[in-house]
């Protein structure tokens, strides 16, 4: 994604005055990244302490620079090197943000702080997303989950009990969001190309960094069984495997995990036992 569509070169931007106080006090000694996508500046970037914390929370980039500094405006730089935006950053004011939303591009990011024509300070950030299926759920299963707040209330519960939820990690240092759901293999009811990207309701969920979000399914995967595909309860035991694939917005990949599952109780899938691991 572009912001400011003007070519940008960093090397102009980052031009720093030969001679820069050593008085300024609060150097951060160290840098490197959290899990939660917080960074602080590298020394070598940022020799007088002037950036204090750039940190990303929720679908926002946070900046914050020291009291101390003359900052008037701070600028944020893409990986392909074009400008992302720019913050003015008025009297007295220590802290800007910049929205980067769930269409950003991945990689290395800098922070430039600039007074009047001059760069005081600039660091890098990595924002990636990394994300990963860590659960699948059934309403059986997991009656303390929202169901009634996702789906509605309902006397027959049909609807919770055909539907189940997917529960997405993001581990990496930026915020994701997926964007379609699909459930295939050895559930009842499979689906290759599920209405509305098989998503109860949302266009997108957004993962943030170091967070952990359920999406809820709209496809019926566990509906009863039509047709020669998928796989349906029994009396005795059914066991099988199946796969679920969450498309994603920034990485612009599918991830996908695999589960066991097994059926018993019952022919039909109302009073069927569904039991779910990971394999």
């Amino acid at each position: 994604m572009k912001h400011d569509q003007s070519t940008f070169d960093r090397r102009t931007v980052l031009r720093t005055a030969a001679v820069l106080s050593a008085g300024l006090a609060g150097c951060l000694n160290g840098s490197g990244e959290t899990s939660d996508g917080t960074t602080t500046p590298n020394d070598d970037s940022d020799e007088q302490g002037i950036l204090r914390q750039v940190a990303v929370e929720g679908t926002e980039l946070g900046v914050e620079h020291s009291s101390e500094a003359d900052v008037d405006r701070v600028n944020l730089i893409q990986p392909n090197g074009e400008l992302f935006g720019t913050r003015e950053v008025a009297a007295g004011v220590q802290q800007v943000s910049f929205e980067i939303g769930t269409a950003y591009d991945p990689g290395e990011y800098w922070v430039i702080a600039v007074h009047g024509e001059e760069t005081v300070a600039e660091t890098s950030v990595k924002i990636r997303p990394q994300l990963e299926i860590v659960n699948v759920g059934l309403f059986r299963n997991n009656p303390d989950k929202p169901w009634d707040e996702v789906y509605g209330e309902s006397e027959t519960n049909r609807r919770k009990d055909s539907e189940a939820f997917v529960s997405i990690r993001n581990s990496g240092t930026g915020p994701d969001a997926a964007t379609s759901l699909r459930f295939l293999s050895d559930v009842p009811n499979p689906a290759e190309n599920p209405r509305n990207e098989g998503i109860y309701e949302a266009d997108e969920v957004v993962i943030p960094a170091g967070g952990v979000r359920d999406v809820y399914s709209s496809s019926l995967p566990f509906s009863a069984q039509t047709g020669d595909e998928g796989m349906g309860c029994s009396v005795d035991m059914d066991s099988g495997e199946f796969s679920v694939h969450v498309g994603t917005r920034v990485s612009g990949t599918e991830i996908a995990e695999n589960f066991g599952v097994s059926y018993s109780g019952s022919e039909t899938m109302t009073d069927c036992e569904v039991k779910i691991s990971v394999i």
